[in-house]
């Protein structure tokens, strides 16, 4: 196995993933022989390739701009057999560009299929898809690295994130939660908490005020992490809303939820 040295979220720029793997500067498909890997990457701010998350499962288009793509004399092939010939694969998505973001090891999910796409002259062909899926799972970034996004990007990377997720049961069953979003709402809050009005009672470690996101109907009650369904509240509201769980104070915070989405819009055209 070849020793990366990076942690999952960690960003690189193009030249420092060329210098660690020791590959090409180009293409979404990269084989080292030194390091006997393959680098993929999955770039959002491209349009050409029709990359898509779906239930945790990337599936990851091929090489290829013009006409059919084919398995021989290039990366598809390796791709394709990397279960069996030793080959290790590793996952960078570029969400803004120019920015590399490590994802981790993935393997084959499932078997390879063909779907049709446009080429880059329009023309319509087909294209190899390799469902894909993480060896570990994927970290949350870290909220002081949130904190440094702007609401626009935020609310972008936030679409991304979702990637239609579900939730999944080991020994009790965990629900994903948009960090994204949650960054969005407490900015939205400006400090106060949106139930009892309150500033909120402390900083964090990030020198941000503290509150806590609250999903209005409770995700395993088949609620959605949406920005109508959350607000941003104090640690002590929070508590009140699990303890009492009144009928008075879930239709406030519908109401304000609904104000979010309307002050989220005017964020974003400022």
């Amino acid at each position: 196995m070849f020793e990366a040295g990076l942690r999952l979220g960690d960003t690189l720029t193009n030249d420092e993933l060329r210098t660690l793997f020791k590959c090409g500067n180009m293409g979404g498909m990269r084989r080292s022989r030194q390091t006997g890997t393959l680098v993929i990457i999955s770039d959002d701010t491209k349009s050409l390739y029709k990359d898509e998350w779906k239930n945790g499962i990337l599936h990851y288009t091929g090489m290829g701009k013009l006409g059919d793509q084919s398995l021989e004399g290039n990366q598809n092939g390796t791709l394709y057999y990397s279960d069996s010939n030793g080959i290790e694969v590793h996952l960078f998505e570029v969400m803004e560009r120019a920015v590399y973001t490590y994802r981790g090891i993935v393997q084959l999910a499932d078997e390879p299929y063909q779907s049709l796409q446009a080429d880059e002259e329009g023309q319509l062909r087909r294209v190899w898809i390799f469902p894909l899926k993480p060896v570990r799972e994927l970290d949350e970034p870290e909220d002081r690295a949130l904190s440094q996004l702007s609401s626009r990007e935020l609310e972008r990377r936030s679409k991304i994130s979702r990637r239609e997720r579900r939730p999944k049961t080991v020994e009790t069953t965990v629900y994903y939660r948009d960090p994204y979003l949650k960054e969005l709402i407490k900015r939205i809050a400006e400090g106060k908490c949106q139930f009892c009005g309150a500033d909120a009672p402390f900083l964090d470690r990030n020198h941000e005020p503290y509150l806590e996101e609250h999903h209005i109907k409770r995700l395993a009650d088949g609620g959605t992490d949406t920005i109508d369904n959350i607000v941003a509240i104090c640690p002590n509201c929070h508590r009140r809303m699990h303890v009492l769980n009144r009928e008075e104070d879930i239709l406030k915070l519908r109401f304000i939820a609904e104000k979010n989405e309307e002050k989220l819009n005017r964020l974003l055209s400022l």
